[in-house]
């Protein structure tokens, strides 16, 4: 049986400080995506989104173990966050200001959620896995949805949050003035990496990487 240690494999990008940023390169990886927008809190389509992920991630890993002998841990939930008005984020340098923004207006908020898959994963074992899990479950909606993009972010600047999903604004504040500090701008999307189980872990102690792709400025 071959086992891909992932999270051995990509540590660096997985684990974070909450003392202090660092900046890493995220290299291309494969990824599980489906789009979405609205407020996480009451969005049925964000539910159905996390469902459908996880059970293609599954299905995938006990296919491949069943089949190829290849085995792996199915890695945690991911999410891009932005809206029409992301740019006013990267400028904001008051932490009150970062966290009333990220606060207000959920429902225009658009966001991708994602699982990161292995090199061994296609787009053609993608589609057998969408069969075999909806012939097994012929209720799931929501699986076309879900698409394999590899997905390359390159620069990029991230720090620990430890706490409510709801309090990171003072951490993202921090994470965007550590980017400036070391002479670059954010780019692309708010990147958000779910380490805990909001299911099992205490508001207080949720783990969240938050993490931002940058360039020189």
């Amino acid at each position: 049986m071959e086992k891909l240690d992932l999270r051995k494999i990509y540590a660096h990008l997985y684990k974070a400080s909450a003392k202090k940023p660092a900046l890493v390169e995220v290299p291309a990886m494969n990824f599980l995506m489906v789009d979405g927008q609205g407020d996480p809190n009451t969005s049925p389509e964000f539910q159905s989104a996390i469902d459908s992920l996880y059970g293609l991630s599954y299905t995938l890993k006990f296919g491949f173990k069943m089949r190829k002998g290849i085995d792996w841990t199915v890695m945690t939930l991911e999410g891009l966050w932005w809206t029409d008005e992301s740019e006013r984020l990267a400028a904001m340098t008051n932490a009150d200001e970062v966290a009333a923004f990220l606060a207000a207006s959920k429902g225009a908020w658009k966001w991708t959620l994602a699982v990161m898959q292995p090199d061994v994963v296609t787009p053609a074992a993608l589609g057998e896995a969408r069969e075999e899990l909806q012939r097994r479950h012929p209720e799931k909606a929501g699986l076309e949805g879900v698409r394999l993009e590899r997905f390359e972010e390159g620069p990029a600047a991230q720090v620990l949050h430890v706490g409510p999903y709801a309090d990171v604004g003072p951490t993202t504040e921090r994470l965007l003035a550590f980017v400036r500090e070391n002479g670059c701008a954010p780019t692309g999307r708010h990147h958000e990496i779910y380490l805990s189980d909001p299911r099992r872990t205490a508001p207080e102690k949720l783990k969240t990487i938050l993490r931002h792709p940058v360039r020189r400025a």
